[in-house]
């Protein structure tokens, strides 16, 4: 998912930085004097050398190679809420399914060919985050256990950004890092709360935006599945949602989850469990979680577009 803002052309000042982090963008626009792009771009550092598996000498990738059981305030924040969520979602949001992505090529490394029933079995043994435990700053886990933050990392970077401009005495922003976005305040060139868009999952349409959502103080995150999957030898497409049940892509219609929450992570880890899902899995898990704004895409029985909202989730 893309964010384009939809402002007008005023007087009032308004300070934008963009650039690239996580192996996607970001964009930072927010009211004030002063840059500080360079804050940005430490807090980005030591997320990625805490949190990311693409980097060989992170603190989760040396937990994972099991070279170090130390963890620092990144992770141990992290871990926290998807310790939650995964409880809330009964394990369809789990971090320990990294060494499963891996084999399905969709990780930094450990990719597998001829990957067959026996060897997701294998593997799927590794998997479960009741697993996981961490006393301290001391993590606890199987020796064969990949742990993987990735679906929860950007939503906590863009947190983290957020409350630094808060600290900083900056109520009016809008943060965004891959789609995931945070908002407070006014976007003071209208007057107006922030206003984004979710994009088509047609690719193919001239219509960009699937629809526009209003964000008051307010965070949203997407999961999809139109643009991240991959085309075996045999011409069959599968997807990067892996369903922590059975360690197979997951197979839905539905192709894409918006969640809006209070804060950016716990919108990011939903929209990730709610992902795997089947649509009336969704539907009832939804209606039993009032609290959660959600916004569905999903392929109908003509193969046309079709959405489905839950609990509120409302358009501009």
């Amino acid at each position: 998912m893309f964010v384009f803002c939809f402002s007008c052309e005023s007087e009032t000042k308004q300070i934008r930085l963009t650039g690239a982090i996580f192996g996607t963008t970001y964009s930072i626009i927010y009211q004030g004097n002063e840059s500080y792009n360079e804050n940005f771009l430490k807090i980005f550092k030591s997320i990625n050398n805490s949190l990311s598996t693409y980097i060989p000498s992170s603190i989760i990738s040396n937990i994972n190679k099991n070279k170090s059981d130390s963890i620092n305030e990144h992770i141990k924040i992290v871990f926290d809420e998807a310790k939650l969520v995964y409880e809330k979602t009964n394990g369809s949001f789990d971090p320990t399914i990294g060494s499963v992505v891996n084999a399905w090529d969709f990780g930094p490394r450990g990719a597998i060919k001829n990957l067959d029933s026996i060897k997701i079995s294998e593997l799927m043994k590794s998997v479960g985050f009741d697993k996981i435990n961490i006393d301290g700053y001391k993590i606890k886990k199987p020796i064969n256990t990949f742990l993987d933050f990735n679906a929860i990392a950007k939503g906590y970077a863009v947190d983290v950004i957020s409350e630094f401009l808060i600290s900083e005495g900056v109520n009016d922003f809008l943060v965004e890092i891959g789609g995931e976005i945070r908002c407070s305040g006014l976007n003071k060139k209208r007057e107006f709360p922030w206003v984004v868009g979710i994009q088509n999952p047609d690719l193919s349409n001239d219509k960009v935006y699937f629809k526009k959502v209003n964000l008051n103080n307010e965070s949203m995150a997407t999961s999809g599945t139109y643009r991240k999957y991959k085309i075996d030898e045999n011409g069959k497409r599968y997807t990067h949602i892996i369903d922590t049940k059975n360690g197979y892509p997951s197979r839905t219609n539905i192709l894409s989850v918006s969640v809006i929450a209070k804060n950016c992570m716990t919108a990011d880890a939903y929209a990730t469990a709610l992902q795997t899902m089947p649509l009336n899995r969704l539907e009832i898990y939804l209606n039993n979680n009032p609290k959660l704004k959600v916004f569905v895409i999903y392929q109908g029985d003509n193969e046309d577009l079709e959405f489905k909202t839950f609990n509120g989730f409302s358009f501009y």
